[in-house]
């Protein structure tokens, strides 16, 4: 008999730890590969992990909601494999983990009892660090996270201890200025909302309420500007229902006017690149691969952004391909963070709901969205060798958030109508 140790998998690179949220199986069970063990969530997306062997569960290290670091063990499997060495290093790997596990703990116990009322997460060595040093959750909140959606790590705590040893040992004058300087903004008043007897009162599940502290975050870190153009889709409209049966017979997929929109925006981005940027303080981080986010909307009413890496080195069925893949599997809960992060720029698809026109809210650390609104027939003036005439177009309305630090209006205002052109001017007789 041997053991198998199966360990908190790897999330993406911003990635460090997860919560494991359910069991599938108790010690004792028997389980075969692909067997689901367990279900994790982190910031970004909940995934449920399988077994990787046959065999018979051991040992469960943690329990429902323990958050558990990259690489920890989290069970072990007994297998039917002769590996005495296997067996007496996993031995050692248990007690090892049971270690952590309590140490995890302590931490957690050392924690201020009013972290409860944060809406931000802290991992338990930064709780334990602020217990320690005296820290109150008031104060912790003001500290700006170096971590994945802002984030409170480690080493940002202690880089604010030391600023504050610093400002203890300053000059009168200087220790003032930076005092003012460093202030805390005071918080937005809470609003004293009152439940009538007809009221009721719904809990927001842990997805929303990271969607709502992302929200937050991004229209307080980035001022939002949009601008909006009409433009005239006729030759997309008429080409998809021209192949659209085709493109299903020869490729087995489904084909949208969502491809064709990205398409468009990753030959923009190329052609502008300060839309596929970030902004790092005073820096401007120009990215070198356009990865582009679509939004999905999920049964349970949340959205997630799959991203289509390199977007603007695929063609059309291979950006339908990835489209259809991803839309799929989101709705189902089977992305991986890897399938959700590292985008730089996105696309909200208002027209999908039968809306004409939306202002979308930027997903950080980006500095641009597009949304997409409904396409609609309308009467226009057309012009033509023999003159003006009016004819029935497809149009639709396109409408760009951008980041205001480093977009102007004339440069999203180009960029917008760059991707407007580029779908007026789409070939009615591309082939497929």
């Amino acid at each position: 008999m041997s053991e198998f140790k199966i360990q908190m998998p790897k999330m993406g690179e911003s990635v460090q730890e997860a919560t494991i949220t359910k069991w599938f199986v108790k010690e004792g069970d028997k389980i075969e590969e692909d067997d689901m063990l367990f279900e994790i969530a982190t910031e970004k997306v909940d995934s449920e992990i399988p077994s990787p062997v046959d065999g018979v569960i051991k040992k469960i290290l943690f329990e429902v909601d323990s958050i558990v670091p990259v690489g920890d063990i989290v069970a072990i499997i007994q297998t039917d494999d002769d590996d005495d060495d296997s067996s007496s290093a996993s031995e050692t790997t248990t007690d090892s983990a049971d270690t952590e596990a309590k140490t995890e703990k302590t931490a957690e116990e050392k924690a201020p009892a009013d972290f409860k009322e944060s809406t931000r997460f802290y991992s338990p060595l930064v709780r334990s660090i602020a217990k320690e040093e005296n820290i109150s959750l008031k104060e912790l909140e003001t500290i700006e996270g170096s971590g994945a959606g802002g984030r409170v790590q480690k080493q940002d705590v202690l880089d604010y201890m030391a600023g504050k040893g610093a400002k203890k040992e300053a000059p009168v004058a200087a220790k003032a200025e930076a005092t003012a300087a460093s202030a805390p903004k005071p918080a937005a008043p809470k609003m004293n909302i009152t439940v009538g007897a007809d009221d009721k009162v719904v809990e927001m599940d842990r997805i929303r309420k990271i969607i709502s502290e992302r929200m937050v975050q991004s229209v307080t870190t980035a001022p939002h500007v949009t601008s909006v153009v009409e433009t005239d889709v006729t030759n997309v409209v008429l080409w998809r229902n021209k192949v659209k049966d085709e493109f299903l017979s020869k490729y087995g997929q489904k084909l949208t006017f969502m491809p064709v929109f990205i398409e468009a925006a990753a030959t923009a981005l190329r052609e502008f690149p300060m839309l596929n940027a970030s902004v790092d303080g005073d820096k401007i981080i120009l990215r070198g691969r356009v990865n582009i986010g679509v939004a999905v909307a999920k049964p349970d009413g949340n959205l997630i952004v799959p991203v289509i890496k390199d977007a603007d080195q695929k063609n059309l069925v291979g950006l339908t391909s990835s489209m259809n893949d991803l839309a799929n599997r989101a709705r189902s809960n089977k992305l991986g963070p890897d399938e959700i992060s590292g985008g730089t720029f996105s696309i909200s698809n208002f027209g999908t709901f039968k809306n004409d026109i939306g202002t979308p809210i930027i997903n950080q650390p980006e500095v641009a969205i597009l949304a997409t609104g409904n396409i609609t027939k309308k009467p226009a003036v057309v012009e033509t060798p023999a003159g003006d005439v009016f004819a029935i177009r497809h149009k639709m309305f396109l409408s760009l958030s951008y980041d205001h630090r480093i977009i102007d209006g004339a440069l999203g205002g180009a960029f917008i109508r760059r991707i407007a052109d580029l779908l007026e001017e789409f070939d009615v007789n591309r082939k497929i």
